[in-house]
């Protein structure tokens, strides 16, 4: 039976303060087979890994990510709004995710492009230039909200794959999916059943819900076949699949 991954949504952000170095070596430590992060571009044109559009919220600042240079960017301090231990935490660069994961052979990165509210001309080939540097793209997937930026990074790197972001309603996704050459399904979890993930199986197309927290949820997607779960405790998932009745 194939592995569950384990996926740390900005990393073991309930531990740690998201999409910080710090959460995604938490994530590692606590097992988790996947990592989730946002990607963003500064005014300069490098990516850096930040989920919203503003940096008030995780960095103290009203600026947008996109009107900031990645110097200004590094003298923000994105941990001190979590607790004082991780003050000086600074919002990191895609590099350096790809260059910790590395070492750890079998961890995936879901690198979601936060391109569905501010446009980022050319972000999908950055991003794709950077991971084919590092030579990772067999263990990537790239998802966003914006579906034509899935179909274009599906033009532009065919070998690397793909998760359409999605809440409830959408009809038949998997039939979706297969039009643009989607090779996974995120969906809000409330919009997975049995029969809609054996429906995208037989397509070869996965299921990786979000944002999971709860165990008693867990364990229903875990008993539904979801090939991935997005949680912010992958402690928590990971003693559900190595319980005797979970899915290894």
């Amino acid at each position: 039976m194939n592995t569950v991954l384990n996926i740390a949504h900005r990393g073991a952000s309930a531990y740690c303060p998201e999409n910080t170095m710090a959460a995604f070596r938490r994530a590692l430590e606590l097992g988790a087979t996947g990592i989730e992060t946002d990607v963003q571009m500064t005014s300069d044109g490098q990516l850096v890994l930040i989920h919203d559009e503003s940096l008030q919220r995780t960095a103290g600042s009203p600026r947008l990510v996109k009107d900031v240079t990645l110097e200004e960017l590094r003298e923000l301090d994105a941990g001190s709004w979590f607790g004082p231990v991780f003050a000086g935490e600074r919002i990191p660069m895609l590099r350096e995710l790809l260059e910790l994961v590395k070492p750890y052979e079998g961890v995936q990165i879901n690198v979601e492009l936060k391109n569905s509210v501010l446009p980022y001309p050319g972000m999908e080939k950055a991003v794709i230039e950077e991971i084919r540097f590092q030579a990772m793209g067999d263990r990537i997937i790239l998802s966003s909200f914006n579906h034509y930026s899935l179909a274009l990074c599906k033009q532009l790197a065919p070998e690397i794959r793909t998760g359409i972001l999605y809440m409830e309603g959408l009809y038949e996704p998997w039939e979706y999916a297969a039009r643009i050459g989607a090779n996974a399904l995120h969906a809000y979890h409330y919009a997975v059943l049995p029969e809609w993930v054996a429906q995208a199986a037989e397509r070869c197309i996965a299921y990786h819900p979000w944002t999971v927290n709860e165990p008693a949820e867990m364990k229903r997607l875990l008993d539904a076949g979801a090939a991935g779960i997005i949680t912010d405790y992958p402690d928590r998932l990971g003693e559900l699949i190595k319980a005797p009745n979970g899915r290894r």
